[in-house]
């Protein structure tokens, strides 16, 4: 099984062509650049926030430290991709995807812990499949550096998901599979605003 049918099959459903389409449109070029430069930048955060607060797990500290690194330089290559294009970056609210996530998870650890580490994998499997889903219908450069993306997305949503099973002290898969209902509902649901991982766009 190739990383991406690996997370083709992770992932409770596909991202909804609605949303394809609309991120074809021209309209919402420039806010899916944007928006992708944002998302990069976040999950460097994410990374250093778990560094931070969980200092005593080696493991942890060195996966993390190299997701971190790595997301800023897709950070600084997306500013390029932008700069070239005469995109300006801005501030965009968030999509609903991550808060919608993380508003179920435990306040006790290790759940914390344990649940922090599944949406990062979903949030980076996510990824991965979008980055795929688009590729095929953006210009060379753009098509390019998507899929040149892949193959760090699917190692990062690997480690979130080994990190969940080394942690948790029990099995997790009946968590897995909550937080995949959760995720299915957010990307199947129609979004009044589009984003890197919102939903469907709403009828007008």
């Amino acid at each position: 099984m190739t990383p991406l049918e690996e997370i083709n099959a992770f992932l409770p459903c596909p991202t909804p062509d609605a949303w394809v389409q609309a991120a074809l449109k021209e309209e919402n070029q420039s806010i899916l650049l944007i928006d992708h430069a944002h998302c990069e930048k976040k999950a460097a955060s994410t990374a250093m926030s778990l560094m931070f607060r969980y200092v005593e797990r080696t493991d942890l500290l060195n996966k993390m430290s190299r997701l971190a690194r790595e997301e800023l330089i897709h950070f600084e290559q997306v500013l390029e991709l932008m700069k070239a294009r005469d995109v300006e970056y801005i501030y965009l609210s968030s999509a609903r995807y991550a808060g919608g996530m993380r508003e179920h998870v435990r306040t006790s650890e290790p759940g914390r812990l344990t649940d922090l580490l599944i949406i990062g994998a979903y949030i980076e499997a996510r990824s991965c499949e979008r980055f795929a889903c688009l590729a095929p219908h953006l210009d060379d450069e753009l098509a390019k550096f998507y899929r040149s993306l892949l193959k760090s997305e699917a190692r990062h949503y690997q480690d979130y998901l080994t990190l969940a099973r080394e942690y948790a002290g029990e099995p997790i898969d009946e968590r897995i599979a909550f937080f995949a209902e959760v995720e299915r509902s957010l990307i199947e649901r129609p979004d009044s605003e589009f984003r890197f991982h919102s939903g469907p766009p709403v009828l007008q």
